[in-house]
């Protein structure tokens, strides 16, 4: 049997754990994309095990567990791991508001991190209202 179709799970977080690796959140009932975040081995069993979205910040250098001060909370409905076994993607039930911790005018969350599109003249339009 190839890698490619392997039944094991063969992440590799590195020796220590903190090896970070990519994750795509996704709402899992419209598939819009929410975030893109990063995980360690901590992070990833803390999703796990809570089955509400953890990640690595990377600005912080701490555990983020999304939403844990905000209500806005992402609940795993279910977690893939790309080919490569290199990167995640995490297809989630938003609870709250939303999901990006940028604030519409009303203050707000955006629902998706991606609320701006680059127009014609390279500035960037709002798409969520």
């Amino acid at each position: 049997m190839s890698k490619e179709y392997t039944v094991d799970f063969l992440v590799d977080f590195g020796p220590d754990g903190q090896k970070l690796l990519p994750v795509v959140t996704q709402d899992s009932k419209t598939k819009e994309v929410l975030i893109l975040s990063f995980v360690n081995k901590e992070a990833f069993e803390e999703t796990v095990r809570s089955k509400y979205a953890t990640y690595w910040s990377r600005s912080r250098n701490e555990l983020w567990k999304k939403g844990l001060t905000s209500g806005d909370m992402l609940h795993i409905e279910e977690i893939r791991v790309n080919c490569e076994q290199n990167s995640f993607l995490f297809l989630v039930q938003p609870e709250g508001k939303g999901a990006c911790h940028a604030k519409k005018e009303d203050g707000l969350p955006f629902h998706s991190c991606y609320y701006r599109k680059i127009n014609d003249t390279g500035s960037l339009d709002h798409i969520e209202k």
